[in-house]
């Protein structure tokens, strides 16, 4: 169905032309889950054609505009907590890139201000009066108290004659000034605050509450008791449908009474729902205040320090208190994140609720408590407790079967249970009945997933037959589409059909150490003598020592330097050039000198000129 996406935006506007507000998460999930229900007649492998798309757009919007429909309301409050719920961690990332990018603006015009006039000046001040407010959370821009308490502290530090100075730094040098000036107002501005009063919780709490506009902060008794409200209709919700389905005969009157089975199994997977999400805001809710605790304790600790410091004395160097300071600033804003997480979980808990409400206007307690008619409700750890005693032993295991049991299997309550812990074997013979399993009873390991039961008679069935529960749990789930994300199944993640599981296999090896030795590495250790002189020098502290700029002839500090000198090279030099001319060459002939005896000897000289 490569064309689904198509009509996934096709719904999306025919819903805000009909005036409903649906996301296109929602409508895609919808979208999906009708075609994978193969009751509603659609094809997998086959394009969408016209009539389907017009058939699949008039199921969907049918849907969407049910009024009080249980199961909408669970499927919209999964797709919520999905998109708006987060880790703890991500919270904080989230909350630090906001700060960032609001406060963005107001940095840049502070970077590049080129104040010189007085009034150009005290715009300036106010500008990073304004950063400090909304940088460090300290309060809002409408309470004039913490404006002028800021702008004291701000004047405390850096007053405004020192503006001509930070206008002419550069942009790397500004930005380092206004980050520490941040740190330093807010420990000023909270020592101030705190030294007005005893140091107690209720001012700290004060404080936070007035820096995030709000008037109380979100506690873990709020979700504890969200959660037992919710705790407290599953086990009546599931009480009522263990006695309908024990009794055929109240069952089928009640399909057409006050109370149907389809419309309190619903309602039971919505409540079950809430209370799986209400479980993990909990445990983020609780990690946020035993970090809250310990830093208000140091933050305790370093505002009595910070006390006996600046106590009976007039003034005190900077270099001792501006550090005390920034560590208040560390911890404040460290708090202050806290505190923004758990507003984050107080919002999120608010809206779950909201998804809930159908459920308990459509089943009044009246009508719950005529069906048990005095029957007592089990809760979850009466029924684990009560399934405990009865387990699968180790003489019941199957050649091709795992089972991980209590006392022959370390960590076996440790692995994640598929179906969200659920008992399978209890959903499917059940009609749909959701019932926690217990690891106790044993877990069985089938394809790399293990499974919990709530009895061991449902294990020694489920067992028997995996593969066919397990496709029956799918078949279920794609029935009541609030089961895919309640069990956590994965039925569309590729175009909506599940697909063979393809396991990734390579070879890997292990060696060992024959003689292993333990590796002490001294991570202090200096080889360098220059540095342990300098260290050396940094210990004895001369400059408070009477002897510090002379030494004495027993001292330990003098050494014995050496230079090395290169001989001095041979060098010779070419001052004169031999140079010659060519010159006639001397020819002188004698003739007469044989054969004549008459005669003289005649000379002759036959060297030629120079010209020639």
């Amino acid at each position: 169905m490569s064309n689904l996406n198509d009509v996934i935006g096709k719904i999306v506007g025919e819903c805000s032309t009909s005036g409903l507000d649906v996301s296109e998460s929602l409508a895609s999930f919808l979208a999906r889950a009708i075609v994978l229900n193969s009751a509603n007649g659609f094809v997998m492998d086959r394009k969408l054609t016209e009539k389907d798309v017009n058939r699949l757009s008039e199921l969907v919007l049918k849907e969407l505009a049910a009024k009080s429909s249980v199961r909408l309301d669970t499927i919209k409050m999964q797709i919520y907590f999905s998109e708006e719920y987060a880790s703890r961690g991500d919270v904080l990332e989230r909350i630090q890139r906001a700060q960032e990018y609001k406060l963005s603006p107001l940095k840049t015009e502070i970077m590049a201000s080129r104040a010189r006039s007085s009034e150009d000046l005290n715009a300036l001040y106010d500008r990073v009066i304004s950063y400090m407010l909304q940088s460090s959370g300290m309060g809002s821009h409408a309470d004039g108290i913490v404006i002028k308490e800021v702008k004291a502290a701000l004047h405390s530090v850096f007053p405004p004659t020192n503006l001509g100075t930070f206008v002419k730094l550069l942009q790397r040098d500004k930005e380092r000034q206004l980050k520490e000036l941040a740190t330093v107002v807010v420990g000023v501005w909270l020592f101030n605050r705190t030294s007005r009063e005893s140091p107690k919780e209720a001012v700290l709490r004060e404080l936070l509450a007035v820096s995030r506009q709000d008037t109380s902060l979100f506690t873990c008794e709020e979700v504890e008791k969200e959660l037992s409200t919710s705790q407290r209709l599953v086990w009546k919700y599931t009480a009522v449908l263990e006695k309908m389905l024990n009794r055929d005969s109240a069952r089928d009157a009640s399909e057409g009474g006050a109370v149907s089975w389809v419309l309190l199994k619903h309602a039971l997977y919505n409540v079950r729902q809430q209370e799986r999400f209400l479980r993990l805001l909990l445990a983020d809710a609780r990690v946020c205040v035993q970090h809250a605790e310990e830093l208000q304790r140091e933050l305790w600790s370093q505002l009595e320090l910070l006390n006996k410091t600046v106590q009976a004395v007039k003034s005190v160097p900077t270099t001792k208190v501006f550090p005390l300071f920034k560590i208040l600033s560390k911890l404040w804003s460290g708090l202050w994140e806290e505190a923004e997480v758990l507003g984050t979980c107080s919002r999120v808990m608010s809206k779950l609720r909201s998804f809930c409400s159908s459920g308990v206007q459509i089943f009044s307690d009246a009508d719950l408590d005529q069906l048990l008619d005095g029957s007592e409700e089990s809760t979850d750890a009466q029924r684990v407790m009560d399934s405990s005693s009865d387990r699968i032993g180790p003489e019941e295991e199957e050649k091709d079967q795992e089972w991980l049991l209590p006392g022959t299997t370390g960590g076996y309550c440790d692995q994640p249970l598929h179906f969200s812990g659920f008992c399978g074997y209890t959903l499917v013979t059940s009609d749909g009945l959701l019932l926690p399993g217990n690891p106790s009873v044993g877990v069985l390991k089938h394809m790399d997933k293990f499974y919990a039961f709530s009895s061991r008679d449902a294990a020694r069935m489920f067992a028997r037959r995996p593969s066919y529960f397990i496709s029956e749990v799918e078949e279920n789930a794609k029935r009541a589409p609030e089961l895919i994300r309640l069990l956590q199944l994965d039925l569309l993640s590729v175009g909506g059909r599940t697909g063979p599981s393809v396991e990734s296999r390579c070879e890997m090896s292990t060696q060992t150490d024959v003689h292993p030795v333990e590796t002490n590495v001294d991570r202090a250790y200096h080889w360098n003598e220059w540095e342990l002189r300098r260290r050396a020098i940094q210990l004895t502290d001369l400059r408070t020592k009477v002897t510090h700029s002379a030494q004495t002839s027993n001292s330990h500090m003098r050494r014995e330097n050496c230079s090395q000198t290169w001989r001095a090279k041979e060098n010779c030099s070419q001052t004169r050039r031999d140079g010659h001319s060519s010159v006639p060459r001397p020819q002188v002939y004698l003739a007469g000198v044989r054969g004549h005896r008459v005669g003289g000897v005649e000379k002759v000289d036959l060297t030629r000129g120079v010209e020639d």
